[in-house]
């Protein structure tokens, strides 16, 4: 499985139908970064002749045989064909898998000619798990074409993002401190919302020319769309990134989150950092305590550097505040705490920072 830096050193390469494979297999979970990418080669595709396309969605009822009938039946027009398959879920069932795989078995069967195949099928499924990454019928398809992940932008990349979606309309931000500001408060706008996040960056390209953007101009055009979940608040949180947090927690708040939801995620998280604490200063190794706590991701990143910032007296007294504002929010009343169980919240990110 490749990441997306080796599709586009592929689609660089397609200059012809012979250079394009018959299989490919998109997995993500952002849709901006999928439709982009999958826009890059149909558009490629139909350059070299492919032109009929058919698209079939997996749902209950699906019927397996559709998939493996669309490399073998011929277009009614004798147009080369384009053939995508969607599974939302990233979960084919029995069925489906044992159908994947014989389709990859007959994808690999097959003699291509020296033209290039003469369909070509993707395959569009959610960003998928260690254990569905390595089942047998994913590792059937990748071995038979060419999967490719397409990673969510952490944070940290969302500036240099930005900064490159703006070069590519001829726009630029100013040198110096005031460029990086200006890119760090658009990140702050837009995060967790990549589609909006382009809308807004197209919008500054239809208001001003080509050139440097003033902080000023950005600040007056781009409107606050960023969107915000549970597990990103947690990563700031860990991280020690008490703006971050606090923006998050007023995100939340506004978009009508349930506090009780959130408050058990922070809960989690904090019952998970005090146990590795206590086995990482008795000696234990903080990789391995990870992997059996089932620390992947972003985290897997932020835990040793919360390990090493938090103090154990700081982190007792974040559980115990938790605790108080889990008997608050069910209705029962606990002194020493503020009114508002959301500002709870930002007195225990502030105590792991």
């Amino acid at each position: 499985m490749v990441k997306s830096d080796a599709l586009q050193t592929h689609l660089k390469s397609c200059s012809s139908a012979a250079s394009l494979k018959p299989l490919y297999i998109f997995s993500g979970d952002e849709p901006l970064l999928m439709m982009e990418a999958m826009d890059q080669l149909r558009a490629i595709a139909k350059k070299l002749g492919y032109t009929e396309r058919e698209v079939l969605l997996q749902e209950r009822g699906f019927d397996w045989s559709a998939l493996l009938n669309a490399g073998q039946t011929m277009s009614l027009f004798g147009d080369r064909r384009w053939v995508e398959l969607r599974i939302p879920t990233g979960k084919p069932g029995r069925d489906g898998a044992e159908a994947l795989k014989q389709f990859a078995a007959q994808i690999e069967s097959q003699a291509i000619n020296s033209d290039g195949p003469d369909t070509i099928v993707c395959i569009i499924l959610p960003k998928l798990d260690g254990k569905t990454k390595t089942s047998a019928w994913f590792t059937a398809l990748d071995q038979a074409g060419m999967a490719i992940q397409l990673d969510s932008l952490d944070r940290t990349q969302l500036p240099h993002w930005i900064a490159g979606r703006l070069k590519k309309q001829g726009q630029e931000v100013e040198a110096g401190p005031e460029g990086q500001r200006a890119l760090s408060f658009i990140a702050e706008q837009v995060e967790g919302n990549l589609i909006a996040a382009h809308q807004e960056i197209q919008k500054l390209g239809l208001l001003y020319p080509q050139g440097v953007l003033t902080e000023e101009q950005i600040r007056s055009a781009i409107l606050k769309v960023a969107r915000y979940n549970v597990f990103e608040l947690t990563e700031a949180m860990l991280a020690g990134d008490v703006s971050r947090l606090n923006r998050m927690l007023d995100g939340l708040k506004g978009e009508g989150e349930p506090l009780v939801l959130i408050l058990w995620s922070v809960t989690e998280e904090l019952r998970i950092l005090s146990k590795l604490k206590a086995a990482s200063d008795a000696g234990e190794p903080v990789q391995q305590l990870m992997r059996a706590n089932r620390i992947w991701g972003n985290k897997e990143r932020l835990y040793p550097l919360a390990l090493r910032r938090v103090q154990p007296l700081r982190l007792r007294r974040a559980m115990q505040l938790a605790a108080g504002l889990d008997r608050q929010v069910k209705g029962l009343h606990v002194a020493d705490l503020p009114a508002d169980p959301w500002d709870g919240l930002r007195l225990v990110g502030n105590l792991l920072r």
